[in-house]
């Protein structure tokens, strides 16, 4: 046993080493008094000092307060027992220890600085600043406290003062590295960036080899969008620190951010490797994933992030973008509920959830989440903007409009918001504000694909195929993988009859989007359109495995099944695309004309009224203030304004209406085309005529002509169907009699080809060279057309025997004089096929497979004209089989 003066002897010598740093030879020391006198209180005390400087933090908090226990008034035991617990990261005890130690010594300085780090440590910024300030009130030349204290000011977002603690702190102690470094970073977060920049290579110049003054430098090149500069800055880091998962994390994001997602994702996987529990690496890896369409891959990467870390909003969120890709939208939206429910003001989350509600056609419910978003967010530009797309989806443009408008004034270069408000415009056939909205996103961003694809859209609205053309390859080339830019592609090389281009362009898109309804359906079209049925009727019942609620793809179907004259399976498609979108007018245009085909007239005109409002129909609607007469009111004493519509054959058939109009007590106004005005303005009940364009008199009630049939509820039976109902001028008889010269055999007079621009041409137009092989001779023929086409002029030239008088037929008077001298007209579905007709003359007319409704099927009559004969396809495009009988026919009748 040692005695009293032995202990004290081997106290002091144990000091002696303890201050020279020879801390196991002070702990042994110390150690053996304890043996000797178990409550020597300055040996606990110690004992436990050495303790913590071995990093043997928890038996320094109990040797500390076992000392604490025997003399609870020392402050220097209660301050370092809490700095043991600070190291143990038991902060809230070590800040009751140091308030302790403040309380028994409230001009301990050391305890208030070290008290501010524990309070910072549980982030409690505030109170780690007062106490550093306190510290700092006892010792004025504290660099340490003053550094600190900065950090602290900074956190709390208070730059200025931070900056202005770290300028204290290294004037006390220039050598105070780490000083610069988050005195950059304040600078930073007061967006002075030239000076934060000029900070960290300052302190780089102190101390070129320190990993996290790099990696503070990437951040602030990475926040100026200097992606290179910064991802050099985190390379330099890593070069110091391989083991550095955070440089690796936001080099990764730098990556992400030039595009280049492969090498990002290399990144990712190095980060996660080092930190297994990264979760915002693992998000970040899903992100680029994404990009890479690499979906199902990104999903398992944001479970990894959510397992690391339930509460990570982020990840939950960025899982619902990636189910939104997949069209997974109800899985997505249980995503974006978890991510609300984490954090219920996550403004982007309500967005993105209205956007999988739109996609799911529940538009009020999308409306009410970027409402939500809106709200907690007021300039939330991508909210309104989406907002927009919902409310033009509903029909509420001008609501629409006015959330576009918020959108781009929030944010003047938002680009999106530009485009969509051009494909509202465009649905609205404001085109010109449309180009322009499309050109200014063109501007704000030369890479944006749905600009340049929306802008070939409306361009094919206005049939400026080519430029579409041009604009859906600049969509291409900026996204090769646009699936929706092949396929309008190929709807633009379709009606510019490149058959095979387009083809080619759709095969292009359904490659890249396998479930492209969209595509199926317009493949089919062209298919149809060059008379391979089978392809588009696969290509039509593809769309609609794929879309089963795709009503243009029935609508499309039911067309092709018109085509092929199975009319009970067209009428069929186009009731079911009507169930599917009771508003959808291309239906019932369709049906009305399948209903007219087959003889039902009385559903048939009934539906024929939805031509109006049918975007396919290219006559535009009148719009008069006075209303529409259909047969209901009394027109007794009335003056009624009757008007062509359509085409030139359309008024010569319907024009028989008129005189039963004027008997009904109506006084009648007839509007027409100036080339038909001479032939018709004297029918009888007419009371004023005028050419079309001229100012119109006043009147009570307006009707166009292919509206009458319903007004007076035209039944197969009771068309009106004289054999004869126009005549020809005498005088220009008189003339073309004269210009024709002495008849010395039959004339028939030849159509063979209508206007190249009709919708139908491909169908009901035959080259002149084609019909000529089959026509007999002994007969005189011909030409009626006035405008003839190229390839057949050259045809006409080496037929000199065929006569054609070609610009001396000026107006339909001429032609129909002409008619007047012959023993027959042939005709294909033309004008003048009508005119003959009424006319009253002998006229055949050679019709397609299927034909148009007004000549019905499987008749070789017109209940419109008793004097016409028609000669059908027998098969889809058999125009040998017509003019085989067109052949035997004129030699039955006029002989060889």
């Amino acid at each position: 046993m040692l005695n009293t003066a032995q202990i004290q002897e081997k106290f002091k010598l144990a000091i002696d080493y303890h201050r020279k740093g020879e801390i196991a030879l002070a702990q042994s020391l110390y150690a053996e008094i304890l043996a000797n006198a178990p409550n020597h209180v300055d040996a606990l005390h110690l004992l436990g000092v050495a303790a913590a400087q071995t990093n043997n933090h928890r038996k320094a908090v109990e040797l500390i307060g076992k000392a604490i226990a025997l003399r609870p008034g020392n402050p220097a035991f209660h301050c370092n027992r809490a700095i043991a617990l600070n190291e143990l990261k038991e902060f809230d005890a070590a800040v009751k220890s140091f308030d302790k130690a403040v309380a028994l010594k409230p001009d301990y300085h050391e305890a208030w600085y070290n008290r501010g780090n524990a309070l910072q440590e549980l982030g409690k910024f505030d109170a780690a600043a007062a106490s550093y300030d306190k510290a700092i009130t006892l010792k004025p030349d504290y660099p340490e406290a003053l550094y600190l204290r900065g950090n602290a000011l900074q956190k709390l977002g208070q730059y200025e003062q931070a900056v202005a603690s770290y300028d204290q702190a290294v004037t006390l102690k220039p050598e105070l590295i780490e000083v610069y470094s988050n005195r950059a970073i304040a600078l930073q977060g007061m967006k002075k960036f030239d000076e934060a920049l000029a900070g960290f290579d300052l302190a780089l110049d102190l101390t070129p080899e320190a990993p996290d003054l790099h990696f503070n430098r990437g951040v602030l090149l990475q926040e100026l969008g200097r992606f290179d500069a910064a991802i050099a800055s985190y390379s330099k880091a890593l070069a110091i620190r391989p083991d550095y998962p955070e440089a690796l994390y936001l080099r990764g994001i730098a990556l992400q951010e030039l595009k280049q997602f492969d090498e990002a994702l290399a990144c990712f996987d190095q980060a996660t490797t080092l930190k297994p529990d990264f979760a915002e690496a693992w998000s970040n890896q899903g992100n680029a994933l994404q990009e890479l369409k690499r979906f199902d891959q990104a999903l398992a990467c944001y479970d990894r992030a959510i397992a690391v870390k339930p509460d990570y909003h982020e990840a939950y969120y960025n899982r619902g973008m990636a189910l939104q890709e997949l069209k997974r939208f109800d899985q997505a939206l249980a995503c974006y509920d978890q991510a609300i429910a984490v954090k219920p003001d996550y403004d982007d989350a309500y967005s993105n959830r209205g956007m999988a509600l739109q996609e799911l056609k529940k538009l009020d419910a999308a409306i009410a989440c970027y409402d939500k978003a809106i709200s907690i967010k007021p300039d939330h530009y991508i909210a309104f903007a989406n907002r927009g797309n919902a409310l033009r989806e509903l029909k509420l443009f001008d609501e629409a409009l006015e959330s576009f408008e918020t959108a781009i004034a929030i944010k003047p270069d938002y680009f999106k918001a530009y485009s969509n408000r051009g494909v509202l415009l465009r649905e609205i056939r404001r085109f010109d504000q449309a180009l322009e909205n499309f050109e200014k996103a063109i501007a704000l961003n030369p890479d944006y694909h749905e600009a340049h694809s929306n802008r070939g859209v409306l361009f094919l609205d206005l049939k400026r195929f080519d430029d579409a053309i041009e604009c859906f390859d600049k969509a291409i080339a900026i996204k090769p993988d646009y699936p929706e830019a092949h396929s309008n592609r190929g709807n633009a090389l379709k009606e510019l009859k490149r058959f095979d281009a387009a083809l080619e362009s759709y095969h292009n898109a359904i490659a890249i989007k396998e479930d492209f309804a969209e595509a199926y359906s317009n493949r089919g079209l062209l298919l149809q359109e060059i008379k391979q049925f089978d392809g588009a009727l696969e290509s039509f019942r593809k769309a609609i495995a794929l879309k089963p609620d795709y009503h243009e793809a029935y609508s499309n179907l039911g067309i092709l099944f018109e085509e092929l004259k199975q009319l009970d399976q067209a009428l069929e498609c186009f009731d079911k695309a009507i169930a599917i979108k009771p508003d959808y007018t291309n239906a019932y245009w369709n049906k009305s004309l399948a209903l007219l085909l087959v003889g039902n007239f009385r559903l048939g005109w009934e539906l024929y009224e939805w031509r109006w409002i049918n975007d396919q129909f290219i006559s535009p609607r009148r719009e008069f203030i006075q209303p529409l007469w259909l047969g209901k009111e009394s027109i007794a004493g009335k003056t009624i304004l009757l008007y062509s519509e359509q085409g030139l054959g359309d008024t010569l058939q319907l024009c028989r209406y008129i005189p039963m109009v004027a008997a009904l007590g109506a006084r009648v106004i007839f509007e027409v085309e100036r080339s038909l005005f001479g032939l018709l303005n004297d029918l009888p009940g007419i009371s004023e005529a005028l050419v079309k364009g001229a100012a119109l008199p006043d009147f009570d009630y307006h009707c166009p002509l292919l509206s009458l049939p319903l007004a007076f509820r035209t039944e197969l039976e009771t068309i009106p169907c004289s054999r004869k109902y126009l005549d020809g001028d005498p005088d220009k008889l008189a003339q073309w009699n004269s210009r024709l010269g002495e008849k010395k055999r039959p004339r028939a007079g030849l159509v063979w080809s209508g206007n190249a621009r009709h919708t139908n041409d491909h169908n009901r137009s035959i080259p002149l060279s084609t019909m000529i092989g089959r026509l007999p001779e002994g007969i005189t023929y011909v030409c009626l057309q006035k405008e003839v086409r190229e390839i057949d002029r050259l045809t006409l030239e080496s037929n000199p025997d065929i006569l054609h008088f070609g610009d001396q037929l000026k107006d339909f008077t001429d032609t129909a004089a002409l008619c007047e001298l012959m023993d027959l007209v042939i005709s294909v579905d033309t004008s003048v096929a009508h005119l003959n007709g009424a006319l009253g003359n002998p006229t055949w007319v050679l019709l397609p497979f299927s034909p148009d409704w007004r000549w019905m099927l499987d008749r070789n009559d017109s209940p419109w004209y008793p004097s016409m004969r028609l000669f059908r396809q027998p098969g889809p495009d058999d125009w040998e089989s017509v003019l085989v009988e067109l052949n035997s026919a004129l030699t039955s009748v006029y002989g060889k």
